[in-house]
């Protein structure tokens, strides 16, 4: 392994430990204001990590930063660690396997359409 290759993992290393706990954090925060009827604490970090995510692409596409480290430090392994999608598929399944299809749906609504809106108001507002 190339020291460029180890100083690569170790940034994602980085990136994710902080990021998985600042998930726990941001989710558990989340749920005590709002409770758990629906996971508004994956809601969150999702919507949170699909705009910041968007935000770091576009500024790397316009020469602000960087790709390297930040792709792999922030997107790889911070937002990566932070954002949800397996726990937003495992707490859906658990609303459907109890028979709460209306509460189901509209976690996945809610959890697709915020991130597509995130992600795209933070194009935008990192567009030159």
């Amino acid at each position: 392994m190339t020291h460029t290759t180890l100083s690569l993992y170790l940034f994602i290393a980085t990136g994710g430990a902080a990021g998985a706990c600042l998930r726990y954090f941001c989710t558990t925060m989340v749920d005590s204001w709002f409770g758990k009827a629906l996971p508004f604490g994956t809601l969150a970090v999702n919507v949170i990590g699909s705009f910041l995510l968007a935000s770091l692409y576009g500024f790397i596409e316009r020469g602000e930063l960087a790709e390297q480290p930040y792709r792999a430090l922030i997107g790889v392994g911070l937002l990566g660690a932070f954002t949800t999608f397996s726990t937003f598929t495992i707490e859906t399944l658990t609303l459907l396997e109890n028979g709460l299809w209306i509460k189901a749906l509209a976690n996945m609504l809610l959890n697709v359409c915020a991130c597509l809106l995130a992600a795209w108001l933070a194009v935008e507002l990192t567009k030159g």
